[in-house]
């Protein structure tokens, strides 16, 4: 894909993870510390970093954004991440479950998604070659999180906590790409709540536990993706 883009244009946007950072012991997780990636995802992420910027020259212009957990109501919303299953949980089942409760998760909305990818296609080249930014917004807790679904979905929800194995716990700045590129978020956690809520209000979010189309290793099953 980039040889054949390197043909064609002159910016390359690489949609990372902030994943690939793994669990650090540093309160700012900057863009700065090593990559120590625990999954496949984030191990593949981490290596198609590297492809990027050796592919990187004076005409052609590569960026690369490190995402938190993108959340909220889009076209074609994902149910399979944190603050979308814990509010999918609770407006339907009204219950959520979390597993721990202490791991931090850094989300960002999915306007505030798009706005960051506008802002590096709107940038000079000068200004973004071969940089790379975290993209986030606030580092909850899933208890914290939690709490913010129970607060905009009802009082009446439950929140059962059960125990893992699992601790991975991310977090990251952000401050990088405020202070160079003047890019900050603007919709918060509870606002991708709040327009969750809206579009099962709106019936815009049918057969949500099941349908292949929310859950990506489900549609990869659904197509027998090799």
């Amino acid at each position: 894909m980039l040889k054949f883009a390197k043909k064609k244009i002159d910016k390359f946007i690489y949609a990372s993870s902030s994943s690939v950072y793994g669990i650090k012991d540093e309160k700012n997780v900057t863009e700065d510390l090593s990559l120590e990636p625990l999954t496949d995802y984030s191990k593949y992420k981490a290596l198609c970093e590297d492809i990027l910027l050796n592919e990187s020259g004076n005409n052609f212009c590569t960026t690369i954004l490190r995402p938190a957990t993108v959340c909220g109501y889009s076209q074609r919303t994902r149910l399979d991440v944190i603050v979308n299953i814990l509010t999918n949980h609770a407006y339907n089942k009204r219950k959520i479950i979390i597993n721990g409760g202490n791991q931090k998760r850094p989300n960002i909305h999915i306007q505030d998604m798009v706005n960051a990818y506008l802002e590096i296609l709107n940038q000079q080249n000068e200004f973004v070659n071969e940089e790379i930014f975290n993209v986030g917004f606030e580092n909850y807790t899933l208890d914290e999180i939690g709490e913010l679904v129970k607060e905009k979905i009802g009082d009446d929800i439950v929140i059962d906590h059960q125990p893992t194995n699992d601790n991975r716990s991310y977090h990251i700045s952000s401050n990088k790409i405020i202070k160079q590129l003047g890019f900050s978020p603007q919709y918060s956690i509870e606002k991708a709540i709040e327009d969750l809520k809206q579009a099962f209000e709106k019936k815009l979010l049918s057969n949500s536990f099941d349908d292949p189309k929310y859950f990506n290793i489900k549609m990869m099953q659904e197509i027998n993706l090799q």
